[in-house]
Parts: C-alpha cells; sequence; structure tokens
C-alpha cells in the first residue's frame, strides 16, 4: 500500500475518532474511565491498525485490516452500551452506529480485494 491515508476506510475512521473522543470527555469521571477509555481505545484502534498494517505485506495487511474490523465491531457495542445507560442519547448513538457500520462494510471490502489478489 502506498499511502494509507489515501485510503476512504481511514479517512473516515480517523475522522470519527475525534467526535468519539470529545463525546466521551462530556462525561463524568468514572464513566469516562470505565466505558469511555474503551471506547476511546476501541475507536483509535481502527485507524492505528490500518495504518500499521499498510506498510506490510498484502497478507499481513489483511490481518490487520481484520483487528480494525473487530475494533469497530467493538466501538458499536461501546456506543450502544453508552446509549443504554444514558451517556449519549439515542440519536447520537444511531448517528454513530450508522457510521462505523459503515467504516465496518469498508474494512470488509478492503479485506476482500486483499485476500482475493493473492
Amino acid at each position: 500500500m502506498s499511502d494509507f491515508t489515501n485510503l476512504h476506510v481511514y479517512k473516515r475512521a480517523h475522522a470519527l475518532f475525534p467526535k468519539v473522543y470529545r463525546l466521551v470527555r462530556l462525561w463524568g469521571r468514572d464513566d469516562q474511565r470505565e466505558l469511555g477509555s474503551q471506547l476511546i481505545r476501541s475507536a483509535n484502534s481502527i485507524h492505528a491498525n490500518i495504518a500499521e498494517g499498510a506498510s506490510k505485506s498484502r497478507k499481513d495487511f489483511a490481518r490487520y485490516i481484520s483487528t480494525a474490523l473487530g475494533s469497530c465491531d467493538e466501538t458499536r457495542s461501546h456506543i450502544a452500551d453508552a446509549c443504554n445507560v444514558g451517556l449519549i442519547t439515542e440519536d447520537d448513538a444511531h448517528v454513530l452506529f450508522d457510521e462505523y457500520i459503515v467504516v465496518g462494510k469498508q474494512l470488509t471490502k478492503l479485506k476482500q480485494s486483499l485476500l482475493s489478489s493473492n
């Protein structure tokens, strides 16, 4: 991969991270430390794994994309949890959840393209 920053999925995941980070920083200290830290780490892990894997072989890059996909699913789970306990509104949760569904689909397509070209 020549430049991971040109990948649409990287751009989308990278742009979503500050939204998640700022949202969590509005929560109380205990919520930030517990659920918030998990949400921030999983959201950050998505674009970080894309960046780290891009310089690897196609097979290894596909493995990093799989990890990013797992982090994307984890992020969606944390968003649902935050909504369920009243830390974020249903509307905010729905918007973020939908964005991460798109990221997941983009990651899946990227992984498939990496594996099919071997």
